[in-house]
């Protein structure tokens, strides 16, 4: 009489909640798809939504909506049974997943309908978010869903740490899940966690003693992966009092192995390391737009495609693009974008080589390279200064003129714009 209260229960909870499971008895998908999918049957049957969770539960009821590639479970599905780990998902770093990748692409020859779920609501028109992102935007519809969507999805797709149709923990629990996405030029997190003394040891005592992506950044289970994160991917801190908050998670998380003053001393050198690689940006940045100002860029924005956010004018912010830009540009774009996260994150993640070789020399050796090519663009022997306020290249006039753009762009303060104007006029007379 119990067990038949309790199924009378958990069928009522069924049809609550999985209103595409009314016709459960008769569902016929494991009918079909044990001779279309055996593989994927045999994956769901030994998982814990076996006898549990049918497939309509997940998936809708829609056939022909599936046949169209609209059948991707959405996090929200999920976060009807698992709402403690969906709220954590949604709070953290994946759950902005969307929000740092993506752009509207409704005006591109290259569109794809269905990226429009991605942003919009089905039978929506208001966007769940207003980002955009310039190189997004310019790949084609094929690269914009496998070198782009398959990473970005993760705010909405928690197979992308879980896979589809199984749910044993330790899949999610392996740093080789996170490998998928943070590996590569511009975010090689993998490589350096592996390479590190933290990695290395890994395989060998194991996650208990050796921390992995999970222990640092997931702690005791959580998934929120923003544990002990205290900025942003492009480097901007986060406002108080969360930075306090996230310094303090990381010192305790360190503190499980490894004095507090040690892990504090680490971290402070590693922040002294992303000032003197973002400082170096900054000088790299002034001498590209000097060159704009002075119509010296090859080519000019004006004479090649224009930005897909801005136009027909240079953009060096984190819309910069690795194409149709000039050599310059594009140097300045391997600094920003791969050799500055290399040395910072290479800091952060304990890795020597990471953070000296492969980061910090190429980041220098990428200013010695922009430097030159500024020289041979301005026609000079030597490298240009990186605030030329009294230049000789152009005389007085463009000088003005140069200055004017500096000031109007709020590179200048206004006292510093009238002072420098002075000295310039001064030589005039």
């Amino acid at each position: 009489m119990i067990r038949s209260i309790q199924l009378l229960f958990f069928s009522a909870f069924l049809l609550v909640f999985f209103p595409a499971v009314a016709a459960l008895a008769t569902d016929d998908c494991l009918t079909c798809h044990q001779s279309k999918t055996p593989a994927t049957v045999k994956l769901w049957q030994e998982s814990a939504h076996a006898g549990k969770v049918p497939c309509a539960g997940c998936h809708g009821s829609d056939h022909e909506a599936m046949l169209r590639g609209e059948g991707a479970v959405a996090a929200s599905v999920c976060g009807k049974c698992h709402e403690k780990a969906f709220q954590e998902h949604s709070a953290s770093r994946h759950g902005m997943g969307l929000h740092s990748g993506w752009g509207c692409t409704r005006n591109l020859e290259t569109r794809n309908p269905k990226e429009c779920r991605f942003c919009h609501e089905e039978g929506s028109t208001k966007p769940k978010t207003t980002v955009q992102c310039a190189r997004f935007q310019k790949q084609s519809a094929e690269m914009r869903e496998i070198g782009c969507n398959r990473c970005h999805r993760v705010e909405s797709s928690c197979a992308s740490c879980h896979t589809g149709h199984m749910t044993a923990a330790k899949i999610a629990r392996d740093p080789g899940v996170c490998a998928k996405c943070h590996m590569g030029p511009d975010h090689p997190q993998w490589e350096m966690w592996q390479t590190s003394q933290h990695g290395t040891l890994y395989p060998v005592i194991g996650a208990e003693r050796a921390p992995d992506c999970q222990r640092c950044h997931m702690s005791k289970g959580s998934h929120n992966v923003s544990i002990g994160i205290t900025a942003t991917p492009g480097g901007a801190l986060f406002p108080e009092p969360l930075y306090s908050q996230r310094r303090q998670e990381m010192l305790t998380i360190c503190s499980e192995c490894h004095a507090q003053g040690l892990a504090l001393r680490e971290l402070t050198a590693a922040d002294a390391i992303r000032l003197q690689s973002t400082a170096l940006t900054v000088i790299a940045d002034k001498i590209v737009w000097d060159l704009f100002d002075r119509g010296k860029l090859q080519p000019m924005p004006a004479d090649r495609p224009p930005h897909p956010l801005s136009g027909a004018t240079l953009v060096t912010d984190s819309q910069l693009l690795y194409e149709e830009t000039s050599a310059i540009e594009r140097t300045l774009f391997k600094m920003k974008k791969y050799d500055w996260a290399k040395t910072v994150k290479g800091a952060y993640h304990q890795n020597p080589a990471y953070a000296h070789w492969y980061g910090n020399a190429e980041l220098k050796m990428d200013l010695i390279d922009i430097r030159s090519e500024a020289a041979r663009l301005l026609g000079e022997k030597a490298g240009p200064a990186e605030l030329r306020p009294v230049a000789v290249a152009g005389g007085v006039e463009e000088e003005l003129r140069v200055l004017k753009k500096r000031f109007e762009r709020h590179e200048l303060t206004e006292e510093l714009y009238l002072r420098e104007k002075a000295k310039l006029l001064e030589r005039m007379k």
